[in-house]
């Protein structure tokens, strides 16, 4: 499905045109919002959700002994206390003040097939009764995965992982065997997991970050990151600057190719097809992270879809069907690292029976078909709210790339992440809590964005958009 909106008149701000494997949509005017109104609409929201969610008080000051932030991942935790979840099945979450809560969160993509999918279901019960768990050894359940993974998305040889961090971890290590040069390149903003490599400028204080055309690293204090310069997504001139300059250094550009660690970020056309070029002239590796695109992009994931082939590609959450699985690959002269003992790349769980199953059962379910459908849903959510920005004048504008969506609050694109740190947090904050108080789920933080798995339903995104457009209308009321 290929979508290459751009509502913008001749009289709008000129700016380079997305990819139009990609969607936005950006309102030719809008109206500034009141901030008393936002503040005002805050603080209510926020007393509601108080009081609607004592239980998942109780448990936050539970979890607190045992847990730091008292959650399992950081990402999870927010002030005063997080939602606690008891059960799910298709896109529904249970909370523990028995409340249904749509999901539009869906682990980032890995519950792309729905929770509790039951051909997912199916194949991991008959792998424990009739399989195994973990056999430690090579098995055919393994290979038969691989070989359906190298055709959908067009790998000379992979390996299997068990988080988005170890496959991109593994693809940095791969890339620097094979050049025998230990520098990166990698986008200011982007997440890639915890490597230390790849942790430099995830989110960055600007007040540190250098200049907005020609950033510096920004490292955590407990990340011993190695060489790697940054540089701003969609610029191929400082790309040029770096790679020219620092060459000799660098092994690879690791880059999502559709940004969405900070809500979704899409490519100008022609900017990956630049990127891929000048590595080849400056003898760099491309290293595309898939671990948030991959099947959410569609059936072969966001390299095929863009039309542009990287060297080594990272894949996670969304092949899984809920179970922890990664798997990195490419080429396979890059890959024969591995092979003549260039790169050590070992793990017990790698390859388990249990999450094969699971991979075979999303191969079978990911359709092109069921994906298009599920994109279709997501499509005409944009479309709603893209009339309801419209009819209230809203400093806001839609951005969708396969089964995702999401509403920016700024008034013209988000190309990089300097963009993304001048929309408005407040009233992204403002609807996100309006959703979750009304039992909509998407990911915390202010980058919200949502993900229509092949579990929702048009009453289900008919529900996000009744809810949004409740929000416009208090906004400006």
């Amino acid at each position: 499905m290929t979508l290459d909106t751009d509502a913008t008149s001749p009289s709008a701000p000129a700016w380079p045109p997305h990819d139009p494997a990609c969607r936005r949509n950006v309102p030719d005017s809008s109206v500034p919002l009141d901030p008393g109104r936002v503040e005002s609409l805050m603080a209510a929201e926020w007393d509601r959700y108080t009081s609607t969610t004592a239980g998942s008080a109780a448990h936050h000051a539970r979890a607190m002994v045992p847990l730091p932030l008292g959650v399992a991942s950081s990402f999870q935790h927010w002030d005063p206390h997080p939602v606690a979840i008891k059960a799910a099945r298709g896109a529904w979450l249970t909370d523990v003040d028995d409340r249904p809560v749509l999901d539009l969160s869906m682990g980032f993509g890995a519950m792309l097939v729905g929770h509790l999918n039951p051909t997912v279901v199916e194949a991991v019960r008959e792998a424990l009764e009739k399989v195994g768990t973990l056999f430690v050894t090579p098995s055919p359940t393994t290979t038969e995965v691989a070989e359906r993974f190298q055709r959908r998305f067009g790998l000379d040889q992979l390996r299997f992982a068990n988080s988005g961090t170890e496959a991109t971890m593994y693809a940095v290590k791969a890339a620097r065997a094979f050049k025998q040069k230990h520098g990166i390149v990698k986008i200011e903003g982007g997440y890639h997991g915890g490597y230390d490599a790849l942790s430099v400028s995830v989110k960055p204080d600007v007040a540190e970050a250098g200049p907005e055309e020609a950033p510096v690293a920004v490292t955590p204090f407990e990340v011993e990151a190695g060489i790697v310069h940054v540089v701003p997504y969609n610029d191929l001139d400082r790309l040029e600057q770096v790679l020219t300059e620092h060459g000799d250094e660098i092994a690879a550009v690791v880059m999502e190719p559709v940004l969405e660690n900070i809500s979704i970020v899409l490519p100008d056309e022609g900017y990956l097809a630049g990127v891929r070029e000048a590595c080849d002239r400056h003898d760099a590796l491309l290293v595309f992270d898939e671990v948030k695109t991959g099947l959410t992009a569609g059936y072969a994931g966001a390299a095929q879809r863009l039309g542009v082939t990287p060297d080594l590609i990272a894949l996670a959450k969304s092949i899984g069907g809920g179970l922890p699985l990664a798997a990195f690959g490419g080429r396979k002269d890059i890959m024969d690292t591995i092979t003549r003992g260039e790169m050590w790349h070992f793990g017990t769980y790698n390859g388990n029976p249990l999450v094969m199953a699971a991979a075979a059962a999303v191969d079978e379910i990911c359709t092109e078909a069921a994906l298009d459908s599920a994109e279709g849903l997501n499509v005409g959510a944009l479309a709603a709210i893209d009339d309801i920005i419209g009819r209230y004048e809203l400093p806001a504008h839609t951005v969708g790339f396969g089964v995702k969506g999401a509403v920016t609050w700024a008034a013209s694109p988000v190309r990089n992440y300097r963009d993304y740190k001048r929309t408005d947090f407040g009233v992204a904050e403002l609807s996100w809590l309006w959703g979750v108080n009304r039992g909509i789920l998407t990911p915390p933080g202010l980058d919200e964005q949502w993900l229509v798995s092949l579990a929702h339903t048009q009453a289900d995104m008919d529900l996000l958009v009744a809810e949004f457009d409740e929000l416009a209308a208090a906004l400006r009321a």
